[in-house]
């Protein structure tokens, strides 16, 4: 039987990222990556293969970073993990020992039993490059397309596929807005606003009841008794982590049906970690399980776990999950971090909000300026930041990484309101008017 040092399931985001910071700690071990497809994609680029990049290929991550850092990769598929012996065996029939093992084997499409969901047409959203290029054959071949759901992937999917020439695009969504879960009203109002620009159909609020078609699908008929007319039908309604491996092994798994790990990534198993989406995730506030299934999450959670793979050293308490999120919509970017406003008080936070409106220039005469907002939450009693939102141009895809910085350390109020920002006319808002100070100083007049 083989033997290495580190070995680590899956090539996504997480398993990328383990391997690269193991190396980084450890440099004189034996470092082994296994996956179970040919070629490992972005998988934040899936929606951008239709139009922005043209091609699956474009989306595909070429190996030549692991061999830089002298990783062994291999292509096969886990098919029995045994902790006390600390061997997994392969669908190939090859088994390897292991020191340390990271289990980053993301997660699967949640495929609702929707009588019709079998036939032609019908897809979801899979990291499988063969299978998405089934899928952009199907979508280039169709005039409608129809997706079931509306959180940030499927809009991403619909705003790329909806700029594609002479495509009738539409989204169903059960909650009243699209990325209803990442944002609060106002917020969602732009996304679909931008939606709509694009010629999105909008139908929330709505519930499929059944695919029509006879082997191929021809439409999506929902809990009114509308029918959409479908050559295709997209599925981005969540996923579910991947737990098989671990659970016949005997790991426990967590409220949220993944994995279990402490705040350094470590499952009940010696020596095994699991990071991404297959790794249980706490809320950061309420200390709730929460399904964050993100890129970014699951990288940060992938440096924690190889870098204190034989020792504790990079030290973390257990704060939980921020989900940090950003998508745009046509011009518009919108992005979120913590707790929104709804949340919030659903959590029984006492709560105050500040929010700002402005243009990202100075002056606003300036060729290129768009209108910035920010929303932020804080407690009423301490003026703690418990979350915030920004809608704007591509600035707000960073700008929400300020504000998630911030609420990593627990920022107050007083803190943000005195910030000392850089600014430039044609980069930044005023310094006068600067929308994170504005929002901040307005919450706190409200406290």
């Amino acid at each position: 039987m083989e033997t290495t040092n580190i070995l680590i399931l899956g090539g996504g985001p997480a398993g990328l990222v383990a391997a690269g910071t193991a190396r980084a700690y450890y440099p004189n071990k034996a470092i082994m990556l296994v996956r179970d497809m040919q070629q490992a994609l972005v998988p934040c680029g899936i929606p951008y293969i239709f139009n922005r990049m043209g091609s699956v290929d474009k989306d595909l991550v070429p190996d030549t970073g692991l061999e830089a850092q002298k990783v062994q990769v291999r292509i096969d598929k886990a098919a029995r993990l045994d902790p006390k012996a600390h061997t997994v065996t392969f669908a190939s029939g090859q088994g390897i020992t292991y020191e340390k093992l990271v289990l980053a084997i993301g997660s699967a499409p949640v495929q609702l039993p929707i009588p019709g969901s079998d036939q032609k047409g019908v897809f979801y959203v899979k990291k499988d490059p063969a299978y998405l290029h089934e899928l952009f054959t199907a979508v280039h071949a169709a005039q409608r397309v129809v997706i079931i759901g509306g959180g940030f992937i499927g809009v991403e999917f619909a705003e790329e596929i909806a700029q594609l020439p002479g495509k009738q695009v539409s989204i169903v969504e059960l909650l009243p807005y699209c990325l209803a879960q990442a944002f609060d009203k106002e917020l969602c109002g732009l996304g679909e606003e931008a939606l709509k620009a694009l010629g999105v159909q909008l139908h929330t609020g709505r519930k499929v009841m059944q695919l029509v078609g006879n082997g191929q699908v021809r439409g999506v008929r929902l809990d009114d008794n509308t029918e959409l007319p479908a050559d295709v039908v997209i599925f981005s309604i969540g996923a579910r982590p991947n737990v098989a491996l671990a659970k016949e092994a005997g790991l426990t798994i967590g409220y949220s049906g993944a994995i279990w790990v402490d705040e350094y990534l470590r499952t009940t198993a010696p020596d095994i970690f699991a990071v991404g989406d297959c790794a249980e995730k706490k809320d950061f506030f309420t200390r709730k399980v929460v399904p964050v299934m993100l890129a970014s999450t699951a990288s940060a959670e992938a440096r924690i776990a190889g870098a204190n793979l034989y020792s504790l050293r990079v030290i973390r308490d257990n704060r939980g999950t921020l989900a940090t999120f950003s998508t745009r919509l046509g011009k518009t970017t919108l992005a979120s971090a913590g707790l929104t406003e709804r949340r919030a008080l659903e959590e029984g936070f006492d709560i105050v909000v500040g929010q700002a409106k402005t243009v990202n220039r100075h002056p606003g005469s300036l060729p290129d300026a768009h209108t910035t907002q920010v929303k932020l939450i804080f407690s009423a009693d301490s003026l703690v930041l418990l979350g915030g939102q920004v809608a704007g141009a591509q600035e707000a895809g960073e700008l929400i990484n300020l504000i998630a910085l911030a609420l990593q350390n627990r920022m107050t109020a007083a803190q943000l309101e005195t910030l000392q920002v850089a600014t430039h006319p044609l980069l930044t808002s005023a310094p006068t008017v600067y929308p994170l100070i504005t929002a901040t100083m307005q919450a706190i007049t409200r406290a």
